[in-house]
């Protein structure tokens, strides 16, 4: 039978799928996404309302207000803030403004699982830089940097590993990459860090004007489902990254809900701080029970459990909670509400190796996309 002919690096490209049992008609406990676990607050809900009764209207594609707003937030000009549907949408307009014949991206590797599809659908050679000890490898990063290098992006905080880069590092790094090609900094979790050596690229790019900073409403912001991210850069790239970016690609009703977060900030951070504490709690419940868990500065956690990834994963989607397993690997936890935290530490202190070797294999990710 004669099928449609599309581009041959799709069939080595795994589809993003949800971790089981998430979407069930009775959902799994829901520990896999990194989503905050609180309702959205009551002026969020309000304004999310009222944005309803214009949704005949197209959205303002310049996302005038917020853009103000976040750039009043962050003491920067509007001309230097680009919003977008989420952070990674705003990464794959990159990717595709930079997408040259024989153009590289360099990134770390394990780190958001994305990265590697995104660049080869633009046609960008991918270029893994193994992790060093669950962090970013940043001398290594720099090294890998050659003139067909179009971009280089650092999660930080790593995503899935929750560890993060200093700040002298940082600068050392960024010393080292040539100012003609650009730096994307993903800080996706940057508002759960708590360590004092760490900056936020946002105090940099004065000083690097090749540098991007990522950010989204997702997570801290509790605005998972509404799909509204943005990035910080200079006046330059951001213009140019505007041709790219996807016009109405940002709801109304993601930007009003986006400019009553902002100005519910202090009861947002109350909550981040929440979280925060549960991490905290988590960790050292897991370490006391002898698991390894890496210092953690995001809204999950990550056990670096290696070929029994699989099997942990499944036990978990038995007992009902859901969680994200990277197949040989690890495992990453969001932190939940109390109760759902409460859970999985029941569900983990219940696991050992020896007895759940089943095979099942629920919730892995493959890492065919990969390059090795």
């Amino acid at each position: 039978m004669t099928v449609p002919r599309f581009r041959p690096i799709l069939d080595s490209l795994p589809g993003y799928r949800a971790t089981e049992g998430v979407y069930d008609k009775e959902p799994a406990r829901p520990l896999s996404a990194n989503e905050s676990p609180d309702d959205p607050l009551p002026g969020v809900i309000e304004a999310i309302g009222a944005a309803g009764a214009l949704a005949h209207r197209y959205p303002d594609p310049q996302c005038t207000d917020l853009t103000r707003a976040i750039a009043r937030r962050h003491g920067v000009g509007p001309e230097t803030v680009l919003v977008g549907a989420g952070s990674v949408a705003l990464l794959q307009a990159l990717v595709v403004a930079v997408a040259e014949p024989s153009a590289e991206i360099v990134f770390p590797w394990l780190s958001f699982e994305l990265y590697p599809p995104l660049a080869q659908l633009a046609g960008l050679r991918p270029v893994a830089v193994p992790l060093d000890r669950y962090h970013n490898d940043l001398r290594a990063m720099a090294d890998r940097v050659t003139d067909d290098t179009g971009l280089v992006v650092v999660c930080n905080p790593n995503n899935p590993t929750g560890t993060v880069v200093g700040k002298r590092d940082l600068r050392a790094f960024l010393d080292r990459v040539p100012p003609t090609c650009p730096v994307v900094l993903d800080e996706a979790y940057y508002e759960y860090v708590r360590t004092p050596d760490t900056c936020s690229g946002l105090s940099l790019l004065r000083t690097y004007p090749n540098l991007v900073v990522t950010r989204t409403f997702s997570k801290a912001y509790g605005l998972a489902a509404l799909r509204v991210g943005y990035l910080i850069g200079s006046q330059d790239i951001v213009d140019t990254l505007a041709k790219v970016r996807l016009a109405y690609s940002v709801s109304a009703v993601a930007q009003v809900a986006g400019l009553a977060a902002l100005d519910l900030e202090d009861q947002l951070r109350e909550r981040v701080d929440a979280t925060v504490a549960e991490r905290t709690r988590i960790r050292e419940a897991l370490l006391a029970g002898g698991l390894k868990v890496p210092d953690n500065h995001s809204n999950f956690v990550w056990l670096p459990l290696g070929e029994d990834a699989a099997g942990f994963g499944g036990h978990c989607t038995d007992a009902g909670i859901a969680v994200r397993t990277y197949d040989g690997e690890g495992v990453r936890v969001s932190v939940g509400s109390p109760e759902d935290n409460d859970a999985f530490l029941a569900c983990a202190a219940a696991w050992s190796p020896a007895s759940n070797l089943s095979g099942h294999r629920a919730g892995v990710r493959s890492t065919a996309c990969i390059p090795q």
